[in-house]
């Protein structure tokens, strides 16, 4: 674990303020989950909470089925990074932040399907290359916890209306579960 030298005290409630630094650099919003567990050295660790990596078996399972009848990778991402993804590059692509336009669409709550113009399409990762093609918000009571997410190439052509319906669908399956 890497020190930063910033301390803070425990106030009369057991509060304790995580530095404005360390929320942005770890991407930690207002509102987010933290777990919260103790090393067995005695240290105290929090770490961001995501419902999708604990589904992780579940969304990969259902991201290779989704891929296998789509005929092109699927990604799974929870609010800050790829949790689940499919295809040929899988393990480069796990793990890897989702970009800044992608969060912000997903927030929106609503479906997403890449205008015809390259050049006016999203990237999808926060480093790298790659543009989202079509996404889904995965709602979990009333809250976003990520998104089912085709990304490609800028050359791709836009996906046709059943596969923007098919991807809903996988959001609408991954937030059911998740609420259940």
């Amino acid at each position: 674990m890497k020190a930063t030298g910033i301390v803070r005290r425990i106030d009369e409630l057991g509060r304790v303020v995580i530095p404005k630094e360390i929320r942005r650099t770890q991407r930690i919003r207002q509102g987010d989950a933290l777990e919260i567990f103790t090393a067995g050295d005695g240290q105290v660790v929090f770490k961001k909470y995501s419902p999708l990596v604990e589904l992780g078996q579940l969304s990969g399972v259902y991201a290779e089925v989704l891929a296998k009848n789509l005929g092109r990778p699927v990604l799974v991402c929870d609010r800050d990074a790829i949790v689940a993804a499919t295809g040929q590059g899988k393990s480069q692509t796990m793990g890897r932040e989702i970009s800044d336009g992608v969060s912000k669409l997903l927030a929106m709550r609503a479906p997403y399907l890449a205008p015809e113009q390259p050049s006016r399409r999203l990237a999808a990762f926060e480093k790298g290359d790659g543009v989202l093609l079509c996404a889904a918000p995965i709602v979990v009571h009333g809250d976003i916890e990520g998104g089912v997410l085709l990304a490609g190439a800028e050359r791709d052509p836009s996906p046709d209306a059943e596969t923007a319906r098919a991807v809903n669908i996988a959001a609408a399956f991954l937030a059911r579960w998740m609420e259940e």
